[in-house]
């Protein structure tokens, strides 16, 4: 079996390279760096220029570490129709994991009242907040993919019933809860049922602000919004009306409309162009839904996936639909 050349840009730490190394097949040559060798079949990137693109003469799959594809890198590759596009989804365990944190961190008002005791103010005990009780209720989950089928799972746990938003409703893996399955035209119809609403989306031009005022309106008075998705996908105005006079109980947010343009200020920056950190019915967490302590090594695992598939001459999973962006 002749071998297969696979460079990535940037070097794994020594542990993580050790650990792929040892998933891996002799038939695979790793390679490193940003100098890509003619030889290479498959490149590991996340943003490559059309430059390392071009170099790979070789080149017929780009995997990208991480999940969706940045703007950038969709943009260019559509020039290269013969290179496929494939994610990484190692992260689906733990970005599924924080919206369930932050779903019932805000629906049980649990930042206050730790802040209050923390003061030794015992008032919210004797005069608590209005948190909401999950069980028997309806969580609709927006994106229906690796994440939102975990995220689902979970709720289902809760005593949940289960509704979901697909872009292609027909093609769910099998899962082993029960759950109702709709394509994007139900949304309208879905939003008032759902006392917690789960967004796991991607950014593309077709979710970018797919809930605006009028959307977020149609909630349940008292229900409670998580996303782990992006936050273009909803609009800030909408959103802020909605905590603040609106329907929405409480929100756990993990991404922004607002990023640091650069490390200094990372200390500084606002994540949105309205006052949220102000509210104490929003629980902030600053876009980390899909790390933790051993993030490279599942990256590895799920790579060394990919790259034994390919080896082997069988299909890569997770290929990427580039006209619908994921």
């Amino acid at each position: 079996m002749a071998p297969l050349f696979v460079h990535l840009l940037q070097k794994p730490d020594d542990q993580a390279l050790q650990l792929l190394q040892g998933d891996l097949s002799v038939d695979v040559r790793l390679s490193f760096g940003p100098q890509i060798p003619e030889a290479t079949e498959i490149l590991v990137a996340g943003r490559p220029s059309r430059a390392q693109i071009s170099a790979g003469t070789n080149l017929r799959a780009l995997i990208i570490p991480f999940a969706g594809v940045p703007g950038s890198t969709r943009a260019m590759i559509g020039e290269f129709p013969h290179i496929q596009v494939h994610n990484l989804h190692h992260n689906a365990a733990p970005t599924a994991e924080l919206a369930i944190a932050l779903l019932l961190t805000a629906a049980k008002f649990l930042l206050p009242c730790d802040a209050a005791l923390r003061r030794q103010d015992w008032r919210p005990r004797y005069d608590p907040p209005p948190a909401v009780t999950l069980d028997g209720k309806t969580a609709l989950i927006l994106g229906f993919g690796q994440i939102g089928e975990r995220v689902g799972r979970t709720c289902h746990a809760l005593g949940m019933d289960i509704l979901a938003i697909r872009r292609d409703p027909g093609r769910v893996r099998t899962f082993d809860y029960p759950a109702g399955i709709h394509g994007p035209q139900a949304l309208a119809d879905l939003l008032p049922h759902a006392a917690a609403l789960i967004i796991t989306l991607p950014a593309t031009p077709e979710t970018e602000n797919l809930l605006g005022p009028g959307e977020l309106s149609r909630l349940p008075r008292g229900s409670v919004l998580v996303n782990v998705g992006r936050g273009a996908i909803v609009d800030q105005a909408g959103l802020y009306q909605a905590l603040t006079s609106g329907p929405l109980l409480a929100a756990g947010l993990d991404v922004w409309y607002n990023y640091p343009p650069d490390e200094a200020s990372r200390v500084h920056t606002p994540p949105a162009d309205y006052p949220f950190q102000e509210l104490e019915n929003v629980v902030l967490s600053p876009h980390r839904a899909g790390a933790s302590s051993e993030t490279e090594e599942l990256r590895m695992q799920h790579l060394a996936r990919l790259l034994r598939a390919a080896v082997s001459g069988e299909i890569i999973p997770n290929q990427v639909d580039l006209q619908a962006g994921y």
